[in-house]
């Protein structure tokens, strides 16, 4: 970390290239409070090393002035992992798309959120693949008619947050392109954890997915459809907060705040240390449209865990296994039997 006087700005996370994403999208947003984050991180430039896979948000590492990777396809997170092994002092990012992570790189993904590495993980969720003509992805809704998809999609969309949780996710969260203040605190809540942090960007392609996210972006449905989780405090949304989340046993419903027999004192105290609430609001994932018994989709920091991390525990190994081994190459080659013929 950088002291006060010395501290960067975005600007100083501004590389000499020129974003090759198309107008509209939300990439140009993710990648400015992405910038910000690490300034007021106070991280230096040297210290940090951007990583991806292949895909629009893949092109993340040109555009910040840092180290970076450009990996191939689905492999972004074994390249992250050797690199954080190997210098577990830098501060290593991961740019990947719900394609690159997701389908190609989906075993990879559940390997690493399970591992524990220190990696910050910055997942964009645009529902379609866009550096390759619009192909669905594993996110995309079902119905969407795509290229490939002309009759619509028929496989089901995997839920990216609880995929996570199921793998061992130790810092799990959502947010929208659309939220600027609210993606950089949650970056760099992601970036103090120790361990991998999954942040999933809700991100919109204008040119083969537009409008994707509208239910939760429109000004007047907003209100309605998201909820913003906050550490502490009782589950409520609505344009005037006038509805909340309760639990009937293990069933989550909504309430209406304006009845004199329900109170915020009924409702759903949000705990980022709770597994088990963690993974029924990562359920909360129906098709507004579509459902009569919609819940809101959270947005914010669904689960917090602290677990020792990869590199950590891989260093101890080590040093176990170098203060009781051979003291040269040789001699551990050489072993401790061996055989006169």
């Amino acid at each position: 970390m950088t002291d006060t006087l010395s501290k960067l700005t975005a600007k100083d996370f501004t590389s000499d290239q020129t974003p090759k994403w198309c107008p509209g999208c939300g990439d140009h947003a993710v990648l400015q409070q992405l910038k910000s984050a690490m300034a007021e991180l106070g991280l230096k430039t040297e210290e940090v090393v951007v990583v991806s896979g292949i895909g629009c948000s893949s092109r993340l590492p040109y555009y910040i002035s840092t180290y970076g990777v450009h990996g191939i396809h689905g492999r972004a997170l074994p390249v992250a992992s050797g690199l954080k092994t190997a210098r577990p002092e830098l501060s290593v990012w991961v740019g990947t798309g719900d394609g690159d992570a997701l389908s190609i790189g989906g075993n990879h993904y559940i390997h690493a959120v399970r591992r524990n590495l220190d990696l910050n993980v910055i997942l964009f969720n645009n529902e379609i693949y866009g550096l390759t003509k619009g192909q669905y992805s594993p996110t995309s809704k079902v119905g969407l008619k795509t290229v490939t998809s002309p009759n619509g999609v028929i496989d089901y969309p995997m839920n990216t947050i609880a995929l996570t949780l199921g793998s061992g996710g130790t810092f799990v969260a959502r947010v929208m392109d659309r939220d600027g203040k609210f993606m950089r605190d949650v970056f760099k809540r992601a970036a103090e954890h120790k361990g991998t942090s999954v942040v999933e960007i809700y991100q919109n392609c204008p040119i083969y997915n537009d409008g994707a996210f509208d239910v939760f972006t429109d000004r007047e449905r907003k209100p309605d459809t998201t909820l913003y989780l906050e550490q502490g405090q009782p589950l409520i949304f609505g344009a005037n907060k006038d509805k909340g989340i309760r639990l009937d046993g293990f069933n989550p419903i909504v309430v209406d705040l304006n009845n004199a027999s329900v109170s915020r004192d009924d409702l759903w105290i949000h705990d980022e240390k709770d597994m088990v609430k963690a993974n029924m609001l990562a359920r909360f994932y129906d098709d507004p449209d579509a459902s009569e018994d919609f819940l809101p989709r959270p947005f914010g920091i669904f689960y917090v865990e602290d677990r020792f991390v990869y590199e950590d525990a891989l260093d101890k190994q080590i040093e176990a296994a170098q203060a009781k081994g051979e003291g040269t190459l040789e001699e551990l080659l050489a072993g401790n039997n061996t055989w006169t013929i």
